[in-house]
């Protein structure tokens, strides 16, 4: 991961992690496949306002950095909101479809490791609201649990 694309990717997880954003994950997808994006980001809301509060606080603060996201899909929805900004992609799931799509949660790993260089495959479901979302996946490290 270059350096612009972390700094921003560690923006977006901040923002996460302010708007109390759980089980917060970074997936790298697998170079070799046809993978539109390199990493995903994703993590869950509880409800509709804290996954619309979430996106916004991601755009927020990716904007004031100069970088607008490329597309937002699944806002007014509020249970999938996909935030496509190229090299990555955000995704803020509710609960149940964060499980729909069984996005587990990760392995306990320690919290020093906040990118690890395990790849996950890009399978990429045929239940997609536009840019797909990973079937399944192994979570590199990042994450954050509630408490």
């Amino acid at each position: 991961m270059n350096a612009q694309i972390r700094s921003q990717v560690v923006s977006a997880v901040q923002a996460c992690e302010e708007k109390k954003g759980e089980d917060i994950s970074i997936l790298e997808m697998d170079k070799n496949s046809s993978a539109f994006t390199d990493y995903f980001l994703i993590c869950t809301g509880r409800n509709p306002r804290q996954i619309q509060a979430i996106a916004d606080e991601v755009e927020l603060r990716l904007k004031k950095s100069g970088v607008p996201a490329n597309q937002v899909e699944g806002y007014n929805q509020a249970d999938w909101i996909l935030i496509d900004y190229l090299d990555f992609v955000v995704h803020i799931f509710s609960e149940a479809s964060r499980k729909f799509y069984d996005l587990k949660k990760p392995a306990a790993t320690p919290r020093s490791a906040k990118f690890s260089r395990t790849k996950a495959p890009a399978k990429v479901g045929s239940r997609t609201h536009g840019a797909g979302a990973p079937k399944s996946a192994r979570v590199t490290a990042h994450r954050r649990k509630s408490s």
